[in-house]
Order: C-alpha cells, then structure tokens, then sequence
C-alpha cells in the first residue's frame, strides 16, 4: 500500500544507468535523483529499491507499483519560490527512510534545479558537506544539475544556519548574479553579435 503525502506549497556516486542521465542518480545508498520520466520508470525504481519518491514539481503523479510513500512538494522552479522551508524535512525524511531499510528518490521534471538543491541540503544536513562539496559530490553522480540563482541564495543561507559561513557566494556577472563556482565557465562565454 502506498501512502500518498502532499506538502505545502561517501563520495562513491554514479549513475545507476552509466553513460545515461535519463537513470536514476544514486547520490548515496539511499538518496537518488532523476527526472520525472525516470521516477514513473517502474522497472528503475525495482531495480534500485527505491521504497520513498519525493516528487517536487507543481505536478502530482500517482505513486508507482512497489514504492511504499510519495510525497509530492509542489514547487516551481522560478528563483522567487520557496524551497528553503522543505530543507529540513526532506532531509530528515531521506535519513529516516535510509534507517528503515528504505531508499528515497528526489526528482523535479529535469532532476536539474529544485530536487538538486533538495539533495544538496540533505548532504549539507547529514553528511557535514559543504555547500561547495555537495555541489561537486552531486555534480559528479549527475553533470547537468544546475539549480535557479534563487535556490543558490537559499542554500547559501541554509549553509551559514548550519555552520555560521558559506562556501559559496554570489557573485555579479554579465548574465545577472551567480553562484561564484560558475564564474569561470561564465567568464567563457562567448556573447552572440
């Protein structure tokens, strides 16, 4: 039986599905991310285990055959919404989950933006990262995250609640303010004439 919730508005990481991004992520033993087409893949979710899906998007989905809980955050990834108030709890629902015996899967419509940041409070909560490890240790399971400048702003803030200062900043630059661990591949962009 699935329980159906609706929220208010190591470094060992690979691709379950190497050479796909199209898989499931494994960020840890228990926490993986994807995107919305592959947390509705059943044969995915069976093959890793996954017994928890937090779905945070502005669509809900019906939870798959085989997952004990979805719990859906409807979120839209514009840098003005607010996904701070979730960090906490999903952090703690991942842990939990992981202490039963469960594995948790975060995914947004891209598995890009708003259910990386998800992830990277998770590692920042309960792994001791940084603000700047958990960027690269997710980077590293999954190349094209890339959460708004607004969920940046909002881990940065999380960061310094958790440890006092931040690893990241934000910088200005010719595309409007960014994390400062995209200054350099900023700095190469070539303007269109």
């Amino acid at each position: 039986m699935c329980v159906c919730l609706c929220v208010g508005w190591g470094m060992n990481n690979s691709c379950s599905f190497p050479g796909s991004l199209s898989g499931l992520c494994r960020v840890t033993d228990q926490l993986y991310l994807s995107s919305r087409k592959s947390a509705n893949d059943s044969s995915q979710l069976k093959v890793n285990k996954i017994t928890c899906i937090i779905n945070v998007s502005e669509a809900r989905s019906s939870c798959p055959p085989g997952v004990d809980e979805y719990v859906h955050i409807p979120v839209s990834d514009s840098p003005l919404s607010n996904l701070r108030d979730h960090f906490d709890w999903v952090a703690d629902k991942v842990r939990v989950t992981a202490e039963n015996g469960g594995r948790t899967l975060v995914h947004c419509n891209a598995g890009v933006s708003r259910s990386a940041a998800l992830c990277m409070a998770f590692l920042m909560r309960h792994r001791g990262a940084t603000l700047l490890d958990a960027h690269a240790w997710l980077k590293s399971c999954r190349p094209i995250i890339r959460p708004n400048h607004g969920f940046w702003r909002q881990l940065i803030v999380y960061e310094t609640e958790l440890r006092g200062c931040s690893s990241v900043r934000m910088v200005p630059s010719p595309i409007g303010e960014i994390p400062d661990i995209y200054e350099e591949e900023v700095r190469n962009i070539t303007p269109l004439l």
